[in-house]
């Protein structure tokens, strides 16, 4: 394995108790090009990445996101990436593994799976159910089991990267690099990691709740193109339901106490009408996008 031809990448904001360790970590194992991408941290995070031997740049803009599409774009040359967080959750020790798929062209795309080997308190158990939520809405939307979409410790050569539409500023990064392989027929593959406790010291970024919803509506957004049944067919379903418990209120209201609500049901009429509509459409979308994909298919059999 040529580890000159892989440049680590770690975005960092405000790391300064856990990224010398990390760097030095990688270092350790024989990589000499790691950069720290930072989110212009003020607690000395660029400085100890330094003098562990990084080399550092200040993002432009803020966001896990935009670190890493800038860092992409602007710092590095080398062929394969290889990306962690400077939390010291992740080793240096699995980054062999987690390369191995792109120097033997099996993969293009790695996906550290943290769940294969979780060390106890890496993560609480409100963020595993979090994490299962998403996992789960992930497979059925998109058809593909990546087993671990929102992790941080991923291996990709700079071509697929470069290959992927991406817009995500925040922590939404993992999920769209994730929804965005799966949409470009990005060879992927996961592979075991261990995960690791945060050390005494070192504080999360991630605000489980608040990036939680971004990380959320950012994988029904992302259904729009890859899975439109769902997308138009889970509002239709939800419009619905709520034209039927409408319904059911003024039609209980009506026969029991002989009371009328004509505003209500013509909401609930209408609430109705709308879920039919997109659900059909969410069917015709879904037909489009079929063809569309078979079409694609056969034009790439030709060539």
């Amino acid at each position: 394995m040529d580890r000159d031809a892989v440049c680590v990448l770690l975005p960092t904001y405000n790391e300064a108790e856990t990224v010398g360790d990390v760097v030095r970590d990688f270092r350790d194992h024989g990589f000499s090009n790691v950069l720290v991408i930072d989110g212009d941290s003020d607690d000395g995070t660029r400085e100890r990445a330094v003098e562990a031997g990084a080399r550092v740049a200040v993002q432009s803009r803020t966001g896990k996101g935009q670190a890493i599409r800038e860092a992409v774009s602007e710092h590095i040359d080398a062929e394969y990436v290889l990306m962690a967080d400077a939390d010291g959750t992740y080793r240096a020790a699995d980054a062999d593994d987690m390369l191995a798929p792109l120097f033997d062209g099996s993969a293009e795309h790695v996906i550290g799976d943290r769940f294969a080997d979780m060390e106890a308190g890496a993560m609480t158990g409100f963020n595993k159910v979090g994490n299962a939520v998403f996992n789960w809405l992930f497979r059925n939307i998109h058809g593909e089991d990546f087993a671990d979409i929102l992790s941080g410790y991923r291996a990709f050569t700079r071509e697929s990267f470069e290959r992927l539409q991406l817009s995500a500023d925040g922590f939404g990064i993992e999920t769209e690099l994730s929804v965005e392989c799966a949409r470009h027929g990005v060879d992927t593959t996961v592979v075991p990691i261990t995960y690791l406790p945060r050390p005494d010291g070192s504080n999360t970024n991630l605000h489980p709740v608040r990036d939680g919803g971004i990380i959320l509506m950012a994988l029904y957004r992302q259904a729009k193109t890859s899975n439109p049944l769902f997308y138009f067919g889970s509002a239709g379903v939800l419009s619905g339901a709520v034209g039927v418990a409408v319904a059911g209120y003024v039609a209980y209201d009506w026969f029991a106490n002989g009371v009328s609500h004509e505003v209500l049901a013509i909401a609930a009429g209408i609430a109705l009408i709308f879920g039919v509509q997109l659900v059909m459409f969410g069917v015709l979308s879904d037909l489009l996008v079929t063809l569309h994909r078979e079409t694609l298919d056969r034009l790439e059999d030709k060539e």
